[in-house]
């Protein structure tokens, strides 16, 4: 799924999620990608399990910015993991409209 959050600005978020079969790697059951794009189409905030991240091959994931390689994030619940996307995302929103 797809929408625009700020016409304006021209930032869309991309969603995308599935249920699979609680394994080592997805320990919750839910694969899932959260992520945040400018008007060219460049992610600039994701939150996700899609890969493996880091020396500890941990799957669940975000990146704060453009630049910004991952950090570990800890899944608690689905609830939680959009409540927290939309933060960064109201953050990243505000920071852009000030310019």
């Amino acid at each position: 799924m797809t929408m625009v959050v700020d016409e304006k600005l021209g930032f869309w978020v991309k969603f995308v999620a599935r249920q699979e079969s609680r394994a080592d790697e997805v320990p919750h059951g839910i694969r899932y990608s959260l992520t945040l794009h400018n008007r060219s189409g460049q992610r600039v905030l994701g939150f996700d399990n899609a890969h493996p991240f880091g020396a500890q091959r941990a799957r669940d994931h975000w990146h704060r910015s453009v630049d910004d390689s991952g950090r570990r994030y800890r899944f608690k619940s689905p609830e939680q993991l959009l409540a927290d996307f939309w933060r960064e995302v109201d953050r990243i929103l505000k920071e852009h409209d000030d310019d």
